[in-house]
């Protein structure tokens, strides 16, 4: 149950994302031991058993729109009607027959979810989305039905205040006290009155979060077309590409400039034509804050204040308040501190790379002051003058499928895992762009699962990269498998494709974002919980484990093989490696200052009372309190802040990002030092062992210690992003 619970809550407006984007957990359809008999061959095709080899996969080619909005209620009903079945027997409650009973229902809403998180994520429509402001509030009221079902609740509490929980394994006691917390948080102790109010509020917030990314989307659906002549610095792949988009849209011999961060920002990097720069820019950061049909403002305060009445129901201040409760900072002030500890280092090293800018700007006779839409431009400048390379240089040798590939290796070295590509029409997909890849051991072939990459932008796909789980791992899981079960896992990205015939190049954040979210599907192919509900995550921890993975793009074995120039496959020069290395906390203050204003903006709306917020004034008053530079945007304007307004997979928490920093530099540290490096085998099996295998099923503190002996430092990411580390005094942990 808790499980489908967690999916539900990750589903309801969309998927919960990872900055790149959202990881939204979908976990495995397992046999029912005891319940509700549903039938073996339902005329819905969503609600059919998956078929097939690997465990069967989801029938991505057979599912219609149509069949959405029945299959998601009879797939509710099914699973009411098996948790009331628990809630019901005679028996006392006891671990087997109350907590592994509800780990084996929600087969049938788990399969149709799958079906709705690709309509929602990756092929979205004006018809879908009219199922989907239907379906919202229907999923909002039966995550409410579950947590408010008082004789399944008594039953949780039971097994939680029992004599049994002492004997039970250390993962089972941690699954019994997940459950009961997520029913408590959730108003299960609420008074009937309350609880009504409480079921009302989801309910309204459910539509008002699809009815925020519908206007995101929309914004983020718009063309600029520009003619040759407009083409002015920028690269070859580029321009073919954006030619390559508008000539399918109709304006053949125009560049088509996408309403996305993978259009804009090698735009805004390499154009020359200024005016176009600030254009591209207005539109981009002026997604939903418009004053038109999709201006997201009046959703964002109904949406504060309804979080905030909720969160008063059940005790709490504020809103962040109940939302750190089970984080790894527990408290919304131990998170804002951690930011105010860098933010000062950061506004400063802005200010550097500002006059750094503006020395090249005058150097040329450019007659200007930089502004927000000149940064990439001068950075670039800044960047070929100071180390000597352009980023277009090094795109060169940035191929996405010898990127696809060097991840594999690194798979191979550190996790065991063997990717093999399957023939087109080996498994269904819902897009032809969609390929796939079996995952086996290396050292002995047992089957991990499979793993699905969706690499390209296109209407009606959400912006970003993230992450997902079609079915994850459970050892007790899948009885018809006769074992535990295969994960089927996937990457979503929005890279413009390349021209016929033309390898597509990335960028550097490009191909650092390629690696983070394979580590989110590392994290899920690495599972060995017993059960799914302990495969989801922490929030502020779940980002650690995809942000280490980072570090072995810029390995010498990942160089050395896979960094190898589009034209002459030749490798890349040891000079150009070392000009990378030296540049390699270049402009952190431009990425730190932009992230950490939205963490901030984010976490301080949420420590409020928003009775009569004015969204647009509370960004703008509290960036000029913070001291923000004018010549720096918020990486997410709080207008078209998906994390946090199209659900609340990162709300009150996108400050997450930086707390898993923390972790990511202290463990990449001892990467660093260790004899064999960043490919050490025994620090690599307790890297593994400790940090990706165990899921959730252990707190992430303990985690963390169990893998390096000691807590994280903040020293370590100071260092990291060529901060000064204060002297004098310890520095936090």
């Amino acid at each position: 149950m808790y499980r489908t619970h967690s999916l539900t809550l990750a589903l309801c407006a969309l998927l919960a994302g990872c900055d790149s984007a959202p990881v939204a957990q979908m976990p495995a359809a397992p046999t029912l031991a005891s319940a509700t008999p549903v039938s073996s061959k339902p005329a819905n095709v969503m609600l059919a058993a998956w078929v097939g080899d690997f465990g069967g996969t989801p029938a991505f080619d057979k599912m219609q729109i149509a069949d959405l909005e029945p299959a998601v209620r009879a797939a509710i009903k099914a699973h009411l009607a098996q948790l009331d079945e628990i809630a019901q027997q005679p028996d006392a409650a006891n671990f087997e027959n109350t907590l592994v009973a509800m780990e084996k229902t929600g087969e049938l809403v788990n399969r149709a979810l799958v079906y709705f998180s690709i309509y929602s994520g990756n092929l979205s429509s004006p018809e879908f989305r009219e199922v989907q402001a239907k379906l919202s509030p229907v999923l909002a009221e039966y995550r409410n039905k579950i947590t408010q079902n008082s004789a399944l609740f008594a039953r949780v509490k039971s097994v939680y205040n029992s004599a049994e929980m002492a004997g039970l394994k250390p993962d089972q006691r941690r699954l019994v006290t997940l459950v009961y917390n997520q029913f408590v948080s959730s108003g299960a102790e609420l008074s009937a009155e309350k609880a009504k109010r409480y079921a009302a509020i989801d309910s309204e917030l459910a539509g008002l979060y699809t009815k925020f990314q519908n206007h995101v989307l929309a914004d983020e659906e718009k063309y600029l077309y520009l003619s040759a002549e407009q083409a002015g610095g920028l690269p070859e792949s580029f321009v073919s590409g954006a030619k390559a988009i508008a000539t399918r849209k109709g304006q053949a011999g125009k560049l088509a400039i996408v309403n996305t961060r993978s259009s804009i920002d090698p735009f805004l990097t390499y154009s020359t034509e200024r005016a176009l720069r600030e254009q591209v820019w207005r539109a981009y950061y002026s997604r939903g804050d418009n004053g038109d049909q999709n201006d997201n403002n009046a959703l964002i305060s109904e949406i504060l204040k309804l979080r905030h009445e909720r969160s008063k129901l059940l005790g709490f201040a504020n809103y962040a308040q109940w939302r750190l409760v089970d984080r790894m900072a527990k408290t919304p002030e131990r998170a804002m501190a951690l930011m105010q500890a860098v933010w000062p280092a950061a506004i400063a090293r802005v200010k550097q790379e500002v006059s750094d800018m503006q020395k090249i700007a005058n150097a040329a006779g450019d007659k200007i002051t930089i502004e927000p839409w000149d940064y990439r431009y001068y950075a670039e400048k800044v960047r070929q003058e100071r180390f000597a390379y352009d980023s277009e240089a090094v795109k060169q040798y940035l191929n996405l499928d010898q990127l696809t590939e060097a991840m594999f290796y690194v798979a191979g070295e550190l996790f065991d895992f063997k990717f093999t590509a399957l023939a087109p029409g080996k498994v269904p997909v819902y897009h032809p762009d969609v390929r796939v890849w079996e995952v086996t051991r290396l050292s002995n072939g047992v089957p991990v699962g499979l793993w699905y990459l969706d690499p390209y932008a296109r209407e009606g796909k959400r912006s970003g990269a993230w992450a997902s789980s079609y079915r994850s791992h459970q050892t007790q899981g899948n009885q018809a498998q006769g074992g535990p079960t295969t994960v089927l896992s996937s990457n979503n990205s929005n890279f413009i494709k390349a021209a016929a015939g033309k390898p597509l190049l990335v960028s550097w954040d490009d191909a650092k974002t390629f690696f983070h979210e394979f580590g989110h599907a590392l994290h899920s192919l690495s599972s060995t919980v017993d059960y799914d509900t302990l495969n989801g995550g922490v929030r502020d921890y779940t980002e650690f484990q995809s942000q280490l993975l980072e570090r072995w793009l810029f390995t010498e074995p990942v160089i050395n093989k896979y960094f190898r120039h589009a034209k002459t496959g030749a490798p890349m020069p040891a000079e150009l490696v070392q000009k990378l290395k030296n540049a390699a906390s270049f402009n952190q203050g431009f990425g730190t200052t932009e992230y950490l204003a939205s963490a901030i903006i984010d976490l301080k709306l949420h420590m409020i009372d928003p009775a009569n917020l004015d969204p647009d004034a509370f960004e703008r008053d509290t960036l000029n309190q913070l001291g923000m530079p004018k010549e720096v945007v918020m990486r997410h304007r709080t207008p078209q802040f998906s994390h946090v307004f199209a659900n609340e997979g990162y709300a009150a928490g996108y400050y997450g990002y930086l707390w898993a920093e923390v972790l990511t530099a202290d463990a990449a540290e001892a990467f660093a030092g260790s004899p064999g490096g960043f490919y050490d085998k025994t620090l690599g099996k307790s890297m593994v062992a400790n940090l990706f295998s165990v899921r959730n099923s252990v707190d992430p503190a303990e985690a963390y210690r169990a893998f390096r002996g000691r807590d994280a430092e903040i020293a370590p990411l100071l260092r990291d992003r060529g901060f000064p580390v204060p002297e004098g005094k310890p520095v936090d942990k």
